[in-house]
């Protein structure tokens, strides 16, 4: 791979780590092994998964069907914080709009995307399971509830 006509060496040691710590693999570890590998690399970078499919014999279809089916995995770089909004029936009719608009005022990015300076990854979710706390977020582990757009700025500020 060639980098502003540089070769760029890909770090394999967090793979090797990993795959050495899984003496025996199966299609049933695949979860466990992505978690490790995004938690290592941060995303699930296309040349790692490659090389985790030619090393597991796990088909790469396979791999990217258990990637994409599961929220929970990223193939594209993701911010130091997740921002999930949740646009179920409760949050929205209780101003989830709203709120996903001064989300994306305050970050300058909208839902799916990362902030330039990796800080924010911003996501609406179907569901976070909090009605009770309509209209909620999620950042990283941590939620808020009852939110008018008043409270949106100073609850990520508290992440930068």
């Amino acid at each position: 791979m060639k980098v502003n006509n540089k070769q760029v060496v890909l770090d394999m040691r967090p793979l090797d780590e990993i795959l050495s710590s899984m003496p025996e693999i199966s299609q049933g570890d695949l979860i466990p092994l992505l978690q490790q590998i995004q938690s290592r690399y941060g995303y699930l970078r296309r040349d790692v998964v490659c090389e985790m499919s030619r090393r597991t014999k796990i088909a790469v279809s396979r791999i990217y069907g258990v990637a994409t089916f599961y929220e929970q995995f990223h193939l594209e770089p993701h911010g130091r914080h997740t921002i999930k909004c949740c646009r179920g029936t409760a949050c929205h009719v209780k101003g989830a709009p709203e709120i996903t608009e001064a989300i994306t005022r305050v970050t300058g990015v909208s839902p799916g995307e990362t902030t330039d300076d990796m800080k924010f990854t911003f996501e609406t979710v179907a569901c976070l399971g909090t009605c009770f706390l309509a209209p909620v977020i999620m950042i990283d582990d941590d939620y808020f509830g009852h939110l008018t757009v008043n409270k949106v700025e100073g609850i990520i500020t508290n992440y930068e």
